[in-house]
């Protein structure tokens, strides 16, 4: 498929066989991970090292998009995030950030509770080659986690992976510390108040 004069992949169309589901994993906007057969879209080999690079992975949303209003969709999936979205969500947050709105950091990317009460978030290194990991220890609700979460993911997007500590500002005037941890890879976050 062509977009944008980019080259995506589409497989699992009939008459071949179907894809094979992807894992789950987070549902947005869905109450039950969908059951049936995948097609699955991704960039041309000739864009495999650039496939998150923000005109590629903007081509593929749109286009992602528009397959979305195909009849009998039941989800889309975003597979770095492990999210499972319904198809009228998608295209919401598709649409948004196309036309110049926020990154769609609640379904391009996921949050989870980790094991110690931390809130991790899976995907965006994807675009960035970091998570964050919220430390436990803040008082704060996970949903203002939540929206602290996203405003700073939106940022990373824009200005890539932090390689030093930074103190940033939440929704609320939170004072964040962002520390890289020794191998890069995780951005472990505090919350002060």
């Amino acid at each position: 498929m062509l977009a944008q004069g980019l080259t995506f992949d589409c497989i699992g169309l009939a008459p071949a066989a179907a894809a094979k589901l992807p894992p789950a994993g987070a549902l947005l906007g869905l109450d039950i991970k969908p059951q049936g057969q995948a097609i699955s879209l991704r960039p041309g080999p000739h864009l495999a090292e650039g496939r998150a690079l923000p005109p590629v992975v903007r081509a593929l949303v749109g286009l992602g998009a528009r397959l979305s209003q195909l009849p009998d969709l039941m989800a889309v999936s975003w597979r770095p995030a492990r999210s499972w979205m319904a198809p009228g969500y998608f295209r919401n947050i598709a649409s948004d950030w196309l036309a110049g709105g926020p990154f769609p950091a609640l379904g391009l990317t996921t949050l989870h509770r980790g094991g110690d009460g931390a809130m991790v978030s899976l995907g965006l290194s994807y675009f960035i080659g970091q998570e964050l990991r919220f430390e436990p220890g803040h008082a704060l609700e996970p949903a203002a986690i939540a929206r602290i979460a996203v405003r700073l993911i939106n940022e990373l997007v824009v200005s890539g992976p932090l390689r030093e500590a930074a103190v940033l500002t939440g929704p609320g005037g939170e004072r964040l510390v962002a520390e890289p941890r020794p191998d890069g890879a995780m951005l472990s976050v505090r919350v002060d108040r």
